[in-house]
Protein backbone atom coordinates (compact mmCIF):
# COMPACT_ATOMS: atom_id res chain seq x y z
CA UNK A 1 0.00 0.00 0.00
CA UNK A 2 2.96 1.97 0.31
CA UNK A 3 2.90 4.01 -3.03
CA UNK A 4 -1.33 4.64 -1.72
CA UNK A 5 0.20 6.57 0.55
CA UNK A 6 1.85 10.11 1.28
CA UNK A 7 3.87 12.48 4.01
CA UNK A 8 2.97 15.75 5.00
CA UNK A 9 6.21 17.02 7.12
CA UNK A 10 9.08 14.75 6.75
CA UNK A 11 11.42 15.30 9.79
CA UNK A 12 12.61 12.71 12.37
CA UNK A 13 9.10 11.10 12.12
CA UNK A 14 8.52 10.65 8.94
CA UNK A 15 12.25 9.70 7.99
CA UNK A 16 11.65 7.03 10.53
CA UNK A 17 8.73 5.96 9.30
CA UNK A 18 9.68 6.27 5.40
CA UNK A 19 9.04 2.84 4.60
CA UNK A 20 4.93 3.67 4.85
CA UNK A 21 5.09 6.01 1.88
CA UNK A 22 6.29 6.66 -1.36
CA UNK A 23 6.05 10.51 -1.54
CA UNK A 24 5.67 13.15 0.69
CA UNK A 25 5.95 17.55 1.16
CA UNK A 26 7.97 19.30 3.35
CA UNK A 27 7.74 22.31 3.69
CA UNK A 28 11.51 23.30 4.28
CA UNK A 29 12.61 22.66 0.41
CA UNK A 30 16.35 23.05 1.31
CA UNK A 31 19.00 20.83 -0.57
CA UNK A 32 19.36 19.31 2.71
CA UNK A 33 15.62 18.59 2.87
CA UNK A 34 15.74 16.80 -0.37
CA UNK A 35 18.54 14.94 0.44
CA UNK A 36 16.53 13.28 3.50
CA UNK A 37 13.83 12.44 0.83
CA UNK A 38 16.51 10.93 -1.23
CA UNK A 39 18.25 9.05 1.20
CA UNK A 40 14.97 7.44 2.28
CA UNK A 41 13.94 6.63 -1.21
CA UNK A 42 10.40 8.94 -0.60
CA UNK A 43 9.89 10.96 -3.35
CA UNK A 44 9.85 14.91 -3.01
CA UNK A 45 6.64 16.74 -4.21
CA UNK A 46 6.90 19.94 -4.75
CA UNK A 47 3.51 21.32 -3.22
CA UNK A 48 1.26 19.56 -0.22
CA UNK A 49 -1.46 19.93 -3.34
CA UNK A 50 1.09 17.24 -5.49
CA UNK A 51 1.94 15.05 -2.57
CA UNK A 52 -2.03 14.52 -1.47
CA UNK A 53 -3.94 14.49 -4.52
CA UNK A 54 -4.26 10.78 -5.75
CA UNK A 55 -3.12 9.55 -2.24
CA UNK A 56 -5.23 7.20 -0.19
CA UNK A 57 -3.88 7.66 3.16
CA UNK A 58 -2.00 10.67 4.23
CA UNK A 59 0.60 10.67 7.76
CA UNK A 60 0.71 14.11 9.16
CA UNK A 61 3.41 14.65 10.95
CA UNK A 62 4.34 18.68 11.28
CA UNK A 63 5.41 20.38 14.34
CA UNK A 64 2.87 20.61 17.10
CA UNK A 65 2.33 24.53 15.82
CA UNK A 66 1.67 23.40 11.96
CA UNK A 67 -0.48 20.43 12.62
CA UNK A 68 -4.18 22.59 12.67
CA UNK A 69 -2.80 24.95 9.50
CA UNK A 70 -1.49 21.23 7.72
CA UNK A 71 -5.45 20.12 8.12
CA UNK A 72 -6.67 23.07 7.14
CA UNK A 73 -4.53 24.03 3.77
CA UNK A 74 -4.42 20.06 2.73
CA UNK A 75 -8.15 19.57 3.01
CA UNK A 76 -8.98 21.10 -0.29
CA UNK A 77 -6.45 18.57 -1.92
CA UNK A 78 -8.34 15.17 -0.23
CA UNK A 79 -10.19 12.73 -2.23
CA UNK A 80 -13.26 11.46 -0.97
CA UNK A 81 -12.98 8.95 1.44
CA UNK A 82 -9.20 9.45 1.83
CA UNK A 83 -7.75 8.94 5.39
CA UNK A 84 -5.89 12.26 7.46
CA UNK A 85 -3.89 10.23 9.90
CA UNK A 86 -2.95 13.36 12.25
CA UNK A 87 0.05 11.92 13.96
CA UNK A 88 1.27 14.90 15.73
CA UNK A 89 1.27 16.18 19.51
CA UNK A 90 -0.75 18.29 19.91
CA UNK A 91 -4.09 19.14 22.24
CA UNK A 92 -7.49 17.41 21.62
CA UNK A 93 -9.25 20.50 20.34
CA UNK A 94 -6.56 21.40 18.37
CA UNK A 95 -7.25 17.90 16.85
CA UNK A 96 -10.60 18.24 17.08
CA UNK A 97 -10.52 21.55 15.07
CA UNK A 98 -8.28 19.60 12.20
CA UNK A 99 -11.24 16.71 12.22
CA UNK A 100 -13.71 19.28 11.27
CA UNK A 101 -11.28 21.09 8.45
CA UNK A 102 -10.53 17.42 6.85
CA UNK A 103 -14.50 16.34 7.34
CA UNK A 104 -15.84 19.14 6.34
CA UNK A 105 -14.16 17.92 3.17
CA UNK A 106 -15.54 14.35 2.83
CA UNK A 107 -12.25 12.78 4.01
CA UNK A 108 -12.00 10.32 7.23
CA UNK A 109 -9.47 11.50 10.10
CA UNK A 110 -7.83 9.62 12.86
CA UNK A 111 -6.44 10.74 15.80
CA UNK A 112 -3.03 9.04 15.95
CA UNK A 113 -0.67 9.65 19.27
CA UNK A 114 3.15 8.34 18.98
CA UNK A 115 3.75 6.86 22.06
CA UNK A 116 7.55 6.72 22.35
CA UNK A 117 10.51 8.06 20.38
CA UNK A 118 10.22 7.37 17.10
CA UNK A 119 14.48 6.51 16.81
CA UNK A 120 15.55 4.11 16.70
CA UNK A 121 11.68 2.43 17.26
CA UNK A 122 10.95 2.76 13.46
CA UNK A 123 7.70 1.41 12.53
CA UNK A 124 7.60 -0.61 15.75
CA UNK A 125 6.95 2.31 17.68
CA UNK A 126 3.64 1.99 19.56
CA UNK A 127 0.79 4.04 18.15
CA UNK A 128 -2.57 4.48 19.75
CA UNK A 129 -5.51 5.30 17.58
CA UNK A 130 -8.97 7.02 18.34
CA UNK A 131 -12.36 8.44 16.88
CA UNK A 132 -15.28 6.87 14.67
CA UNK A 133 -12.61 5.67 11.67
CA UNK A 134 -9.85 4.43 14.09
CA UNK A 135 -10.67 0.55 12.61
CA UNK A 136 -9.59 2.29 9.05
CA UNK A 137 -6.93 4.20 10.64
CA UNK A 138 -5.56 1.11 12.48
CA UNK A 139 -5.92 -1.12 9.11
CA UNK A 140 -4.03 1.26 7.13
CA UNK A 141 -1.17 2.13 9.72
CA UNK A 142 -1.06 -2.34 9.83
CA UNK A 143 -0.55 -2.39 5.93
CA UNK A 144 1.89 0.12 5.68
CA UNK A 145 4.25 -1.90 8.13
CA UNK A 146 3.52 -0.37 12.19
CA UNK A 147 3.64 -3.48 14.50
CA UNK A 148 2.42 -1.99 17.33
CA UNK A 149 -0.66 -0.51 16.80
CA UNK A 150 -3.50 0.03 19.58
CA UNK A 151 -7.28 1.45 19.28
CA UNK A 152 -8.42 3.34 22.55
CA UNK A 153 -11.63 3.63 23.08
CA UNK A 154 -13.79 7.59 22.72
CA UNK A 155 -13.78 9.61 19.69
CA UNK A 156 -10.99 12.09 18.41
CA UNK A 157 -9.14 13.24 21.32
CA UNK A 158 -8.98 10.09 23.45
CA UNK A 159 -5.63 8.94 22.06
CA UNK A 160 -4.29 12.42 21.71
CA UNK A 161 -5.37 13.08 25.67
CA UNK A 162 -3.37 9.93 26.66
CA UNK A 163 -0.21 11.33 24.72
CA UNK A 164 -0.41 14.93 25.59
CA UNK A 165 -0.86 13.90 29.56
CA UNK A 166 1.64 11.74 29.25
CA UNK A 167 4.30 14.47 27.80
CA UNK A 168 3.52 16.44 31.34
CA UNK A 169 5.75 13.50 32.90
CA UNK A 170 8.10 12.93 30.17
CA UNK A 171 9.26 16.27 28.78
CA UNK A 172 9.03 17.42 32.95
CA UNK A 173 11.52 14.78 33.76
CA UNK A 174 13.39 16.05 30.81
CA UNK A 175 13.14 19.63 31.97
CA UNK A 176 13.88 19.08 35.68
CA UNK A 177 17.01 16.80 34.81
CA UNK A 178 18.38 20.08 33.05
CA UNK A 179 17.61 21.92 35.68
CA UNK A 180 19.32 19.43 38.28
CA UNK A 181 22.18 18.93 36.17
CA UNK A 182 23.38 22.73 35.37
CA UNK A 183 22.80 23.29 39.09
CA UNK A 184 25.40 21.01 40.06
CA UNK A 185 27.62 21.33 37.87
CA UNK A 186 27.60 25.19 38.71
CA UNK A 187 28.29 24.21 42.46
CA UNK A 188 30.41 21.82 41.57
CA UNK A 189 28.62 18.95 43.35
CA UNK A 190 27.78 16.52 40.30
CA UNK A 191 29.15 13.67 41.25
CA UNK A 192 27.62 13.62 44.95
CA UNK A 193 24.40 14.36 43.22
CA UNK A 194 24.43 11.99 40.52
CA UNK A 195 25.42 9.56 43.81
CA UNK A 196 21.96 10.40 46.21
CA UNK A 197 19.78 10.22 43.03
CA UNK A 198 21.60 6.97 42.27
CA UNK A 199 21.15 5.69 46.27
CA UNK A 200 17.63 6.59 46.26
CA UNK A 201 16.46 4.83 42.89
CA UNK A 202 19.05 2.08 42.73
CA UNK A 203 19.00 0.29 38.79
CA UNK A 204 18.24 4.18 36.85
CA UNK A 205 21.74 5.31 36.17
CA UNK A 206 21.03 8.99 36.56
CA UNK A 207 23.99 9.80 34.89
CA UNK A 208 22.82 8.36 31.90
CA UNK A 209 19.80 9.76 31.86
CA UNK A 210 20.77 13.14 32.15
CA UNK A 211 23.00 12.97 29.56
CA UNK A 212 20.31 11.37 27.05
CA UNK A 213 17.60 14.23 28.74
CA UNK A 214 19.91 16.79 27.48
CA UNK A 215 21.09 15.50 24.07
CA UNK A 216 17.50 15.23 23.27
CA UNK A 217 16.62 18.97 24.58
CA UNK A 218 19.82 20.29 23.15
CA UNK A 219 18.36 18.66 19.70
CA UNK A 220 14.90 18.53 19.57
CA UNK A 221 14.10 21.84 22.57
CA UNK A 222 12.29 23.89 20.37
CA UNK A 223 10.00 21.12 18.92
CA UNK A 224 9.32 19.60 22.65
CA UNK A 225 7.92 23.18 23.58
CA UNK A 226 5.97 23.24 20.65
CA UNK A 227 4.11 20.24 22.30
CA UNK A 228 4.41 21.26 25.76
CA UNK A 229 2.30 24.73 24.62
CA UNK A 230 -0.29 21.63 23.55
CA UNK A 231 0.10 20.11 26.31
CA UNK A 232 -0.56 23.06 28.82
CA UNK A 233 -3.90 24.08 26.22
CA UNK A 234 -5.08 20.63 27.50
CA UNK A 235 -4.23 21.03 31.07
CA UNK A 236 -6.06 24.52 30.96
CA UNK A 237 -9.14 22.89 29.40
CA UNK A 238 -9.39 20.10 32.00
CA UNK A 239 -9.07 22.49 34.00
CA UNK A 240 -6.46 20.83 36.59
CA UNK A 241 -3.47 23.30 36.26
CA UNK A 242 -0.35 23.67 34.25
CA UNK A 243 1.63 25.43 36.76
CA UNK A 244 4.94 22.59 36.73
CA UNK A 245 4.20 22.27 32.27
CA UNK A 246 4.89 26.21 31.68
CA UNK A 247 8.00 25.50 33.42
CA UNK A 248 8.80 23.10 31.28
CA UNK A 249 8.31 24.64 28.16
CA UNK A 250 10.48 27.42 29.39
CA UNK A 251 12.84 25.30 29.77
CA UNK A 252 12.74 23.31 26.62
CA UNK A 253 12.68 26.32 24.70
CA UNK A 254 15.69 27.87 26.23
CA UNK A 255 17.50 24.85 25.69
CA UNK A 256 16.29 23.66 22.23
CA UNK A 257 17.25 27.82 21.49
CA UNK A 258 20.72 27.67 22.15
CA UNK A 259 21.21 26.00 18.17
CA UNK A 260 24.03 23.77 19.35
CA UNK A 261 25.09 20.34 18.27
CA UNK A 262 24.87 18.22 21.44
CA UNK A 263 28.49 17.25 22.15
CA UNK A 264 29.63 13.75 23.70
CA UNK A 265 29.62 13.04 27.72
CA UNK A 266 27.01 14.40 30.20
CA UNK A 267 29.86 16.96 31.45
CA UNK A 268 30.47 18.27 28.14
CA UNK A 269 27.11 18.89 27.19
CA UNK A 270 26.37 20.81 30.72
CA UNK A 271 29.36 22.92 29.99
CA UNK A 272 28.11 23.94 26.49
CA UNK A 273 24.81 25.01 27.52
CA UNK A 274 26.14 26.75 30.44
CA UNK A 275 29.34 28.88 28.02
CA UNK A 276 26.32 29.51 25.87
CA UNK A 277 24.05 31.32 28.03
CA UNK A 278 27.11 32.97 30.03
CA UNK A 279 28.09 34.48 26.33
CA UNK A 280 24.04 34.92 25.78
CA UNK A 281 23.91 36.81 29.51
Amino acid sequence: MRSENAFIGFGEAGMAFAAAAARGYDRKADAAKRADFETHDVRAEDSAEAAITGAAAIFCLVTADQALEAARSGAAYLAPGACWLDMNSVAPDTKRAARDAIEAAGARYIDVAVMAPVDPAGLAVPLLVSGPHAEAGAAILSEAGFTRVRIVAGDVGAASSIKMIRSVMVKGIEALSAECALAAHAAGVEAEVIASLDASWPGADWARRFDYNLDRMIVHGTRRAAEMDEVTKTLDALGTGSAMTRGTVARQRAIGALGVAPPDGLAAKVDTILNRKAKAA
